[in-house]
């Protein structure tokens, strides 16, 4: 699982506009792309909040590495917009998180997943 920041933050700018977006997590190349509102797949439906640590170690490791990856300004940036979609910042709450503790996401067949990482 690899995804870009730009696609990430793509994603939920789209998401806190009510605009759908779609960012896949697959292969070499991330994409981003908008869709129609006619395409089920693109709008967010759910919104799950996932622990890496919870992450089975080959998944965890990947997401570990994206993170490594993102610059400061990029991690900022997606959780500024993560602060600014109230679902996603009520689901990181429900689970007794915030934004700050987020380092990756990724929105697949209608589903945004906030990976967070706790100490």
């Amino acid at each position: 699982m690899r995804i870009s920041t730009a696609s990430v933050i793509i994603a939920i700018a789209a998401l806190s506009l009510g605009a759908p977006a779609f960012a896949q997590a697959q292969g070499a190349q991330p994409k981003a792309q908008a869709q129609t509102p006619s395409d089920q797949s693109t709008v967010i439906r759910s919104i799950q909040v996932v622990n890496i640590k919870d992450l089975k170690p080959e998944v965890r490791s990947k997401v570990e590495n994206l993170a490594a990856q993102t610059s400061e300004d990029d991690l900022r940036s997606l959780r500024s917009s993560i602060d600014a979609t109230p679902a996603a910042a009520s689901a990181l709450k429900a689970k007794g998180l915030s934004s700050a503790q987020v380092v990756a996401i990724n929105v697949a067949d209608g589903v945004l997943t906030l990976f967070a990482k706790t100490a």
